[in-house]
């Protein structure tokens, strides 16, 4: 008894030790407040709002910097102009505010892939309800279902389809919207990409797969994955000014615009095609940061993404879905709770599945939707977001009642959203922690610099077209998923429509058979083959950043 008796007081005096040294809340808020001021003038971020809450009470809530930052000339990123192009592709009103305009906490951004765990809380409803289990096969639930492997096709669980480990390679199919291609289409490409990895037998993130699970939620219920969102998460949790797609985008009245966020100049940003501009060798990079316009802001990627990433909210809301998540099912108001779904189910949910990396301190696993990092001082439940022009990151802590929610109106990256985040972490729990902030910045401007004078270094060698432009002027078949294609010489310039929308963007000549065109934010290669004499092209591949091009093949000319 004795012997034991020693051994507990030291433990009860080094925990209420530790206890009376706890910070409070006053200082924290206040010493986060500056740190997020800190870190937004480091990175020169356009705009910023965050909302924290401990012990399940709000910390700090709070927006900064201003809704769109606007140049001197009015021309945002690739050229556009505020004023030339208020509408965006799909036929949605581009958001264009007035420059300098504050965010607060009610400003309106787009969370990216943070969207992942609404779909899957949706689901884990389901299942609390006896619809679905985790175990059933999606062939069973949706007979249509078709994947590249018949044997996956026959075996794939629904508790597959959200973390990550199918076998379709990293963010393969992330960009078909961007061409007009809708929901429903992508759904069918599942059966075309061959896999780049064994069946649950590695970690790849992708957007894809949530489309399967989207079906699954429509299938079980009889109403749409958004009529789910709106009536079994943003009406139960309280999130009143919360929405998806990029209707509900546009339609906000206290909305953030998009910004890009990269190294280079100012002359590249605003270029449409920089590939064509000639750039010194001596030039050099600087951080620069341009409102994205018209059809640059990808509002018609923001719809078709659905399910893994197009919703829109504010920190105040979002910081509702953080605690909830962290109470494990409940969120308190006051000394009212309101249970969203049981612990059961929720736990479920924040079980880690896969590994996503390793090393002597820490461990993080892909749960449904969340990222888990255990380490050797806490456990944290995370999951980041980015969009074209937004970025966002939900956490919470359940150990210390910590939760919280960074938005940004750029494409910042990940770094500054970790930096806030582990300090606060850190300041929560009374830690000596570091000045993540400086950390990074200087990996970002060391690694930046280094990228930056090596592709100034290069040697680019451009070569002329192989044939002139009558040559690939034409119509392209292809098959009834993915449509035809046509090809045409106007005013002097090349123009390409292809997609289910039937989108026409100029083409412009790069390098040898190789074309650009720009569609809904983003740049693809179209690259030609041609006859023996070169007289005309026989058909083209264009070029995506996962390599589907590998799987689904080319046009070819009727």
């Amino acid at each position: 008894m004795k012997k034991s008796f020693l051994f507990v007081l030291p433990a009860l005096f080094f925990f209420n030790a530790v206890f009376a040294q706890a910070p409070q809340r006053e200082e924290v808020a206040k010493e986060i407040d500056s740190y997020v001021q800190q870190v937004i003038s480091t990175w020169k971020i356009p705009g910023m709002a965050v909302a924290f809450s401990w012990g399940n009470e709000p910390l700090l809530v709070k927006g900064y910097g201003v809704k769109e930052q606007r140049p001197a000339d009015g021309i945002g990123f690739r050229g556009i102009s505020a004023n030339d192009r208020r509408v965006a592709s799909g036929g949605v009103p581009g958001v264009v505010n007035t420059p300098g305009e504050p965010i607060d906490e009610n400003t309106v951004f787009q969370i990216g892939s943070v969207s992942k765990s609404f779909t899957a809380t949706i689901m884990g409803q389901l299942v609390d309800e006896g619809l679905v289990k985790w175990t059933d096969t999606v062939k069973n639930i949706l007979p249509d279902f078709k994947y590249y492997d018949p044997w996956v096709t026959d075996h794939m669980q629904v508790m597959d389809i959200m973390t990550h480990r199918t076998g379709i390679g990293g963010q393969v199919g992330t960009y078909f919207p961007n061409l007009g291609y809708d929901r429903e289409d992508c759904y069918r490409m599942l059966a075309l990409y061959k896999p780049a990895y064994t069946f649950r037998g590695a970690y790849q993130y992708n957007n894809s797969t949530f489309l399967i699970a989207e079906k699954i939620i429509e299938k079980v219920t009889g109403k749409s994955w958004e009529e789910n969102l709106q009536e079994r998460v943003f009406n139960k949790a309280g999130m009143k000014s919360s929405s998806a797609n990029a209707d509900g985008y546009a339609a906000s009245k206290n909305v953030a615009t998009p910004h890009d966020y990269r190294y280079t100049t100012v002359e590249l940003a605003k270029a449409q095609f920089p590939e064509l501009v000639d750039v010194p060798a001596d030039t050099k990079g600087e951080i620069v940061t341009l409102p994205l316009y018209g059809d640059e802001q990808a509002l018609y990627w923001l719809t078709g993404v659905g399910p893994a990433g197009s919703i829109n909210s504010t920190v105040v809301d979002m910081l509702r879905y953080a605690q909830m998540h962290m109470n494990n099912g409940y969120i308190v108001d006051n000394a009212d709770t309101t249970r969203v779904m049981s612990e059961k189910a929720m736990r479920k949910l924040h079980e880690g599945v896969t590994i996503t990396s390793q090393n002597d301190n820490r461990t993080t696993l892909y749960a449904h939707c969340w990222f888990v990092e255990q380490n050797n001082k806490y456990r944290l439940y995370f999951h980041t977001g980015t969009t074209w022009g937004m970025t966002a990151i939900c956490f919470f802590v359940p150990e210390v009642k910590l939760s919280g929610v960074i938005l940004s109106n750029c494409e910042m990256g990940s770094n500054p959203r970790y930096a806030v985040m582990y300090k606060l972490v850190d300041l929560v729990m009374g830690l000596q922690g570091k000045d993540y902030n400086k950390e990074y910045f200087e990996s970002y401007i060391t690694s930046n610099e280094k990228s930056w004078a090596k592709e100034r270094a290069a040697q680019k060698e451009v070569l002329p077209a192989p044939a002139p432009d009558k040559a690939i002027v034409g119509e392209y078949a292809k098959d009834e998923l993915f449509g035809d294609a046509k090809i045409t010489k106007e005013n002097g310039e090349l123009y390409i429509s292809l997609g289910k929308q039937g989108y026409k963007n100029r083409l412009v000549h790069i390098n040898g058979a190789t074309w650009h065109f720009r569609s809904d934010g983003y740049a693809f290669p179209v690259t030609f083959t041609f006859d023996e004499e070169n007289k005309k092209a026989t058909g083209f591949v264009v070029g995506f950043p996962n390599g589907e091009e590998n799987s689904i093949g080319g046009w070819k000319r009727k």
